[in-house]
C-alpha cells in the first residue's frame, strides 16, 4: 500500500503526463475529460478483478477449461467487490496490443463488452450506455501512451483504494480545469467523509437526490466495511440517485461499478422530477446540492407545498419573485436552498437520518427562510450543524455548512441541536487547498458520539489512538540505531579528514597537487577542525535528549501493552497522562535528530566543497556518499524509499502526534462525556435558538475558543525559528555570492 506522500505524488506526476499529453493534442479539456475516466475506471476494475480472482478460482472444479471456465468465473464475481471483466476488457490485455493495432477500437469495444456483461440480479445491464466509447476519434498515439501511463509497474501493484483516490484526483482536477461544469458533480472526500461518520448509514434506503458522481454512496460502502467490519453484499442497503445531467449520471454509475456497488441512478431535475417516489421511505439521505439556486418555476413546485398533496416541501415556499424575460417568465423563486433542505427532511422516515452540504448564508437567511428553519426546528429532528472554513471545495473557496436531520433522536435530545464551529480544524494541502485528516474527522465525529451518550465509541478512539503511539514507539529503537550507526560512520570519514589536515607532509601533498590557487589556508584547514570538535560536543548533548526519549519509550510500551481494547474509560485516561510525560522529551529528541542531520551533512559539505576532500588520499568517499543519502530525505519525484532518516524522524513524529490526538479529545471532555467547549461545540436549547432569530449559525452560539495550548505549537515555532535562521544564512550567503560576482566584474572591466 502506498504511502500518502506516495499517492500525493503519484496523482500529481499521472495528471501532469495525461494533461501534457492533451496540451499536444487537439482536444480541449471537456473531450478529454471522459475518455480519460473510463481509461482510470478500466485500469481500476481490472486491478479489483484481479485481486479477488484467485478467490473465484478456488471454487472452480480444475477439469473446467475454456469457455466453461471463464463462464464460472464470470458467475464467481457476483456478489463480489468487483465486476467481472471479458478477458479483452482487461487493462493487461489492452497494455499488451501491438504497436500499430488499433487501440482505440479495442478500448471501445472493451467497453461495450463491460456494459454487456456487468448485470444486476435480474439481468438488467446497470452500465448501459455509461461508459465512453468515443476512443475511434482520437489520436492513435496519443491513446498508446495513454494507456501505458496507467500501466506502470507502480500501479500494477497497488493495493487498497489506490485506483478510487486516483479516479476521485482525476474528477477534481477536471473540474478545476473546467471540463465538467465548474465540478458540480465532485464533492470534496473530507465532506463526505464528515456526512457518513456522523448519520452513519449501514442499512436501509439511501438516497441522494444530487448525487453527482456518487461519491455518496461509494463513502457509504467503505464505512459499512471499515467501521461495520462487513460487505456491502452481505447488507440490505440500495441506493438511489438522481442527477440533472447526463455526463454525470454516468460517472456515478461508473464509480459505484468500481467499486462493486449497485445503485439505481436516473436522470432528472430534482427540482421538478421525482423519480424514486421516496417520500417518507429512506432510512438515509446524502447530498452536496447546488448552492443558492434561483429562477426555479413556482408554478411547477407549488403542488409540492403541504403534507397533504406531494409533501415534499412541507414548511412551504420560500422567498419568491417576478421574472419577465421569456424564457423565465412568470414567479420563480430567489434561492432555492430551502427548497433542497426541506426535499432532504420530506424523504426521511420515522428513524431517518440526512446529512448534506449547504451553503453557510442558508443557516441565518431572512424572511421565508426563517419561516422555515423555525418550522424545522420545531419539530426536533435538526441533529447537528458544523461549519466548515473556506478552501474544503476545489473550485470555489467559499466556506459552507454541515446540516444533518434525524427523525429517531431520542427524546432528551429533542429540545435541542449540536452546533460544532469546525472553522479552524483542517489540514492545508496547497494555498488553495483544505482537507480533513483521518484523524481530525474522527475527532469532530467523537463531539456527535458523546452528545449522543455513545461514550464507548470515545474510549475506543482513545484506544486507536493509544495503538498507534504504541506502534511508533516499539519502532523507535531499531530506527533510531540505523539513523546512528550511519551518523557515527559519517563522523569517522570527517574526524579522519580532520587528523589528515593536521599532518603537514599530508598537507602539502594535497596543495601540490592542487597547484596554485588551492585555497587550502592554515586558516580554513583549522577552522574545520574547530568545527568538528564544536560538532562532537553536541553530539553528546544530542545524544542524551534522543535517549531520554529512547528510555522513556521503553518504560511506557509496557503500560500500552497491558491496556487492553475493552479498557475502561478511566484507564485509558490514565494511560494518555502517562504517555503525555514522555512526548516532550519525544519532541527535543526529534528537534536533536533533525539538528544533527543538518550539522554533520553541513560539516560534509564543508569538507567536499571547502577542503575539496576527495582529492585527499584515504577519504572514504564511498561512505559519506552513502551517509548523505541516508541522511537527507528520499525524493518522492524520483520514487526513492523512505532514507534512514525518513523512517527515524518518522517514528517519533508520529508517535508525538498520536499523543498530540489523544490530548485533544481529553483537553475538551476530560470526564468522557458530552460538555460545551468554547470556541468549538454547544447544546443549544431550542429557546436558546429561537433567541437568536432561529439561527442555525453554529458560530453565533459557539463563542470564542479557551485558551489551549496545542501539544504542537511549541513544535511549531520550533520550526518557524529553524526557518528563520536558515534564511538569515541563506541569505548571507547570496550577499557574499553577489559581492564576489561585483569583484570579478570590476577586475573584467578594469
Amino acid at each position: 500500500m502506498l504511502d500518502y506522500q506516495e499517492l500525493k505524488q503519484l496523482e500529481d506526476d499521472l495528471w501532469e503526463a495525461a494533461d501534457q499529453l492533451r496540451a499536444n493534442s487537439r482536444l480541449t479539456a471537456s473531450e478529454y475529460a471522459m475518455p480519460v475516466l473510463g481509461l482510470i475506471f478500466l485500469r481500476h476494475a481490472t486491478t479489483r478483478f484481479h485481486a479477488l480472482l484467485p478467490e473465484v478460482e478456488r471454487n472452480i472444479p480444475a477439469r473446467a477449461t475454456g469457455a466453461l471456465r471463464e463462464e464460472r468465473v464470470r458467475l464467481g464475481f457476483q456478489g463480489k467487490a468487483a465486476i467481472y471483466l471479458p478477458e479483452t476488457a482487461r487493462y493487461d490485455h489492452l497494455a499488451a496490443l501491438p504497436a500499430g493495432a488499433h487501440v482505440g477500437e479495442a478500448i471501445r469495444d472493451a467497453m461495450i463488452a463491460i456494459e454487456d456483461s456487468v448485470t444486476d440480479q435480474n439481468g438488467s445491464k446497470l452500465l448501459a450506455g455509461a461508459l465512453p466509447k468515443d476512443y475511434l476519434g482520437l489520436e492513435r498515439d496519443l491513446l498508446a501512451e495513454l494507456v501505458k501511463i496507467f500501466n506502470s509497474p507502480l500501479l500494477a501493484s497497488a493495493r487498497g483504494d489506490v485506483f478510487g483516490r486516483i479516479y476521485e484526483y482525476f474528477l477534481n482536477q477536471f473540474a478545476q480545469s473546467g471540463a465538467q461544469e465548474g465540478g458540480e458533480f465532485f464533492t470534496p472526500p473530507s465532506l463526505v467523509r464528515m456526512i457518513v461518520n456522523v448519520i452513519e448509514p449501514d442499512h436501509g434506503v439511501v438516497l441522494d437526490p444530487a448525487c453527482g458522481s456518487a461519491g455518496m454512496f461509494v463513502q457509504t460502502g467503505h464505512f459499512i466495511e471499515d467501521a461495520r467490519q462487513r460487505s456491502t453484499h452481505d447488507v440490505d442497503i440500495t441506493f438511489y440517485g438522481q442527477e440533472k445531467a447526463d455526463v454525470n449520471s454516468k460517472l456515478a454509475r461508473m464509480n459505484l461499478a468500481v467499486h462493486g456497488l449497485e445503485g439505481n441512478i436516473r436522470i432528472g431535475n430534482t427540482f421538478y422530477e421525482d423519480h424514486h417516489q421516496l417520500l417518507g421511505r429512506c432510512d438515509f439521505v446524502m447530498a452536496n446540492p447546488p448552492f443558492n439556486v434561483d429562477g426555479v418555476q413556482v408554478a411547477r413546485i407549488k403542488g409540492q407545498v403541504g403534507e397533504q398533496q406531494s409533501g415534499r416541501l412541507p414548511f412551504g415556499l420560500p422567498g419568491t419573485t417576478t421574472r419577465s424575460r421569456k424564457k423565465e417568465a412568470g414567479e420563480t423563486i430567489s434561492n432555492a436552498n430551502s427548497l433542497w433542505i426541506q426535499y432532504f427532511y420530506s424523504y426521511l422516515n420515522a428513524s431517518g437520518r440526512a446529512g448534506f452540504v449547504m451553503a453557510s448564508s442558508a443557516s441565518d437567511a431572512g424572511n421565508k427562510d426563517r419561516e422555515i428553519r423555525q418550522k424545522l426546528v420545531e419539530t426536533g429532528h435538526v441533529d447537528v450543524m458544523i461549519s466548515i472554513g473556506s478552501k474544503f471545495f476545489y473550485t470555489r473557496s467559499l466556506p459552507c455548512t454541515l446540516w444533518f436531520f434525524d427523525r429517531g433522536k431520542p427524546d432528551d435530545l429533542l429540545d435541542s441541536v449540536l452546533m460544532i464551529d469546525a472553522r479552524n480544524v483542517y489540514t492545508v494541502v496547497s494555498p488553495r487547498s483544505h482537507v480533513f485528516t483521518d484523524e481530525q474527522l474522527a475527532n469532530l465525529s467523537a463531539i456527535t458520539w458523546l452528545y449522543r451518550g455513545e461514550h464507548q465509541k470515545f474510549v475506543e478512539l482513545l484506544g486507536r489512538y493509544h495503538h498507534e503511539v504504541g506502534q511508533w514507539l516499539a519502532a523507535m529503537p531499531e530506527r533510531l540505531a540505523a539513523d546512528s550507526a550511519t551518523v557515527t560512520a559519517l563522523a569517522g570519514v570527517l574526524a579522519d579528514l580532520a587528523r589528515r589536515t593536521a599532518d603537514g607532509a599530508a598537507v602539502a601533498a594535497v596543495r601540490e597537487k592542487l597547484g596554485e590557487g588551492h585555497g587550502l589556508t592554515d586558516e580554513l584547514l583549522a577552522a574545520y577542525r574547530e568545527d568538528l570538535a564544536r560538532l562532537q560536543d553536541d553530539a553528546d548533548g544530542w545524544q542524551l535528549r534522543l535517549q531520554a526519549a529512547l528510555d522513556g519509550a521503553v518504560q511506557r510500551l509496557p503500560d500500552i501493552r497491558r491496556c487492553r481494547p475493552d479498557s475502561s474509560f478511566a484507564a485509558r485516561k490514565a494511560l494518555q497522562a502517562a504517555i503525555e510525560a514522555i512526548n516532550p522529551p519525544l519532541k527535543a529528541a526529534l528537534a536533536a535528530l533533525e539538528a544533527r542531520h543538518k550539522a554533520w551533512l553541513k560539516l560534509l559539505e564543508t569538507a567536499e566543497k571547502s577542503l575539496r576532500a576527495r582529492q585527499w588520499p584515504g577519504f572514504d568517499g564511498d561512505t559519506a556518499r552513502e551517509a548523505r543519502k541516508a541522511l537527507l530525505p528520499r525524493d518522492l519525484k524520483k520514487r526513492e524509499a523512505p532514507t534512514v532518516r525518513d523512517l527515524a524522524v518518522e517514528a517519533f513524529r508520529r508517535a508525538s502526534y498520536f499523543i498530540a490526538q489523544g490530548h485533544w479529545l481529553l483537553s475538551r471532555f476530560p470526564n468522557g462525556w458530552y460538555d460545551d467547549v468554547p470556541g468549538l461545540c454547544k447544546a443549544v436549547a431550542r429557546e436558546g435558538i429561537a433567541a437568536n432569530d432561529w439561527s442555525l449559525t453554529p458560530g453565533r452560539y459557539v463563542g470564542s475558543a479557551a485558551a489551549i495550548v496545542e501539544d504542537d505549537e511549541e513544535g511549531f515555532r520550533a520550526r518557524m525559528r529553524e526557518i528563520h535562521s536558515e534564511l538569515d544564512e541563506l541569505n548571507q550567503r547570496a550577499i557574499d555570492l553577489a559581492s564576489r560576482i561585483q569583484a570579478a566584474f570590476s577586475e573584467m572591466v578594469e
